[in-house]
């Protein structure tokens, strides 16, 4: 029996048309379903953002992990296999989220985390006897493994992806992770996690793709700790409120911390209740971030624009906030509603929605607002991210952010990355906005 992998693209008009490289980031997903498989299966992976799908390939299961932005193309690669009499399953967030839909261009579907059932499913498909739909339990992270050796003479990016944790217990509206873990959160032993980052081949620098890898503070801390031997630079996703234990950023310090993802979402207190966003509603973000600059910890804040308080002026003021902190990263993104999500029930209710399935749409390109905004017109908030995106990441807005020199560009590795990462995403505005979902085979 042989299984074939595939990761989906976001789309593009071509083949040949070349893909965001700040998209190309390494499928961990993939890489722990490629362990737990056998050792009598023959397994290949083709990566949609980096090679071309050969239909014609000898296999006896397809295996497609799906995200709404990739639904649209990832049904297009499934229906052609199954033109081809060749059984496809899919799995991941967007048919967890959105069964019924998935099950329509799939032989099966995954429900949930598939470590759980992925051993029915490959015994299900050596006996041709695939069920529609298998409903994954949430398994325990003991003994995770990843099988790395699939990406291979990828382009990715150069930091290899470990994760310590899945789920948060936040409950932000628009958020998806929330809808797919219910909004628990378990950790994976951090002795296996040391252990992991030690295996893997150049792991100078890490980011860890943690919803929150700070929700537990105690774990947390014992992971810094034992992070600190070996000497690796990292990043992470936390939320602002860790800024408030000054002796948990000097270990982050210590273990190595570079930089950190963090969602401030809005500057505006009523929007922040609106979302469900508790965590920021009490936090000093002045205050806050200046902890994090004392402890030469950088900073990658992320907004999100089209609430009911929001206006075209929330924009600016906004972007001023950006310059006064000279933040490492910052992206200023109108506000998606994903389906499974509170907010989407909601814009939903309130007939806001633009189309019922955006994700599939023919006139839907990547970066267009899809409900009705109150205080400005959809087009407005369309035009105005992108407006201040492009300003983001010009050279004179680069180089003033720059000049938080300490923690943005020291030591000298950080400030390459600084470089490096900003120029990239100034030349890569443009190319994602309007994008095509969807391929063209």
């Amino acid at each position: 029996m042989k299984i074939t992998f595939i990761m989906p693209s976001i789309g593009r008009k071509s083949p040949d048309q070349k893909y965001p490289k700040g998209w190309l980031m390494e499928p961990l997903a993939i890489a722990a379903l490629s362990a737990l498989t056998p050792d009598g299966i023959g397994q290949e992976f083709f990566d949609d953002r980096c090679d071309r799908i050969p239909y014609s390939t000898d296999t006896d299961l397809v295996a497609i992990s799906v995200e709404t932005y990739t639904a649209k193309r990832a049904y297009q690669i499934a229906d052609r296999y199954r033109s081809l009499n060749v059984p496809v399953v899919l799995g991941g967030f967007h048919p967890t989220l959105l069964p019924e839909e998935a099950e329509q261009h799939a032989d099966a579907i995954c429900v949930g985390e598939a470590e759980s059932v992925w051993e029915d499913i490959l015994n299900d498909a050596k006996l041709r006897c695939l069920k529609k739909r298998y409903v994954a339990s949430s398994p325990p992270l003991e003994g995770i493994k990843y099988n790395r050796a699939i990406y291979a003479d990828k382009p990715y990016l150069k930091l290899a992806l470990v994760e310590t944790s899945r789920g948060c217990r936040f409950e932000c509206d628009f958020c998806s992770i929330a809808a797919f873990y219910r909004k628990t959160y378990r950790a994976r032993p951090v002795k296996e996690i040391i252990e992991e980052i030690r295996g893997i081949r150049g792991r100078k620098y890490i980011f860890f793709i943690d919803d929150n890898i700070g929700m537990d503070i105690a774990r947390f801390r014992e992971l810094l700790k034992a992070l600190i031997p070996l000497k690796i630079r990292w990043s992470g996703q936390v939320s602002i409120h860790i800024a408030e234990d000054e002796s948990l950023l000097e270990l982050m310090r210590e273990s190595g911390c570079q930089l950190v993802l963090i969602g401030l979402e809005s500057l505006n207190p009523a929007t922040l209740e609106l979302m469900g966003k508790s965590v920021n509603k009490l936090a000093d973000y002045d205050r806050c971030l200046e902890r994090f600059r004392k402890y030469g910890i950088a900073i990658y804040a992320t907004f999100v624009f089209g609430y009911p308080h929001d206006t075209v002026e929330t924009f600016g003021k906004t972007f001023a906030f950006v310059k006064k902190h000279k933040l490492f990263f910052a992206a200023m993104n109108h506000l998606v509603p994903f389906p499974g999500t509170p907010l989407y029930r909601r814009l939903e209710r309130e007939g806001k929605l633009v189309y019922d399935t955006w994700h599939l749409e023919e006139n839907y390109h990547f970066g267009e607002a899809v409900f009705i905004p109150e205080k400005m017109t959809r087009m407005e908030l369309t035009e105005q991210s992108f407006k201040w995106r492009r300003k983001l990441y010009d050279w004179t807005t680069i180089l003033l952010r720059a000049m938080n020199f300490r923690t943005n560009c020291m030591p000298l590795g950080k400030a390459a990355l600084f470089f490096y990462g900003n120029l990239l995403s100034g030349k890569e505005v443009a190319q994602r906005q309007k994008m095509t979902l969807g391929g063209n085979d």
